[in-house]
């Protein structure tokens, strides 16, 4: 089975400098696709679309990408989420299959403990807990996501649990609250924080430790992310690790060359597996 890729198509937060949105990563997700092919085709396209929006809307934008290779622009956070959105609808109407889009909040680079708040520095707002739960549903409601990582800061479990209880068709995916660790899982798991969970073999340190993670959230009925890194390398490993434990969705960019090699080691995956090649069963929920 093959995954289906979470592919970053405009940054934000810490992964940007000067005037860009606080939220982190707006990433495109198409769920509809039957094939690998056709899933990083419809992302490719997506992000193309993005970065002609882009410089009609944002003065200034000169096409700058992350590191991750996701468009850097002067936009707010509801500019940014109304151009992923008409893009994800134009591809999906132009391929005849659904793009979902969701979201990295990166909520511990944002968390104040001093204050209890959440500082979003170029909105000029300060959110509570409270806040902040409200704001996420709101967002999931009126755009659809189809995924949230990293909603709150992360040690707040009982906030994960309540997005997760309050919330529908929509991941609500843990990364720094689970860091791969299957002692963190278990808490998130007997809480019912989140649905997801990121996996990054380098973060828990080993291979084994990492599978006794995917396959204790599999049991469990979590949804596993195989996930670069920010700095990452042109090793593709993490697309054999995908396939090999069945997991629903891999987030590798788009366009950058370290993603690029993960996601045509995918297709040259796809292409050897034939007829036998399928895409994983993921379910939104």
């Amino acid at each position: 089975m093959l995954p289906y890729p979470l592919g970053n198509c405009i940054s934000g937060g810490q992964h940007t400098r000067g005037k860009a949105p606080d939220i982190q990563e707006f990433l495109a997700l198409p769920h509809g696709a039957a094939t690998f092919l056709e899933a990083q085709t419809a992302n490719t396209l997506i992000h193309r679309k993005i970065g002609d929006a882009l410089k009609k809307k944002s003065t200034g934008f000169n096409g700058g990408k992350s590191d991750e290779g996701a468009w850097i622009a002067n936009v707010t956070a509801e500019e940014a989420f109304e151009t992923i959105a008409k893009a994800c609808e134009e591809v999906g109407n132009e391929l005849d299959f659904e793009c979902g889009f969701g979201i990295d909040c990166a909520s511990s680079s944002i968390w104040k403990e001093k204050e209890e708040k959440y500082v979003y520095e170029r909105e000029g707002t300060k959110r509570d807990t409270a806040e902040q739960l409200e704001y996420l549903i709101n967002l999931i409601e009126k755009y659809h996501l189809t995924y949230v990582e990293d909603p709150f800061h992360e040690e707040d479990f009982d906030s994960f649990a309540e997005l997760t209880r309050k919330t529908k068709n929509c991941l609500i995916c843990g990364d720094d609250l689970f860091t791969t660790n299957n002692e963190r899982l278990s808490q998130g798991i007997k809480q019912h924080a989140g649905n997801a969970i990121i996996i990054k073999v380098n973060q828990v340190g080993t291979l084994t430790d990492a599978a006794d993670t995917i396959e204790n959230a599999q049991r469990h009925g979590y949804t596993n992310v195989v996930s670069h890194r920010s700095g990452d390398t042109t090793d593709w490993h993490i697309a054999h690790l995908a396939v090999a434990y069945k997991c629903p969705i891999i987030k590798t960019g788009v366009v950058e060359g370290a993603r690029i090699a993960k996601l045509n080691e995918l297709l040259r995956i796809e292409h050897f597996l034939g007829n036998r090649a399928r895409m994983a069963d993921l379910r939104l929920t």
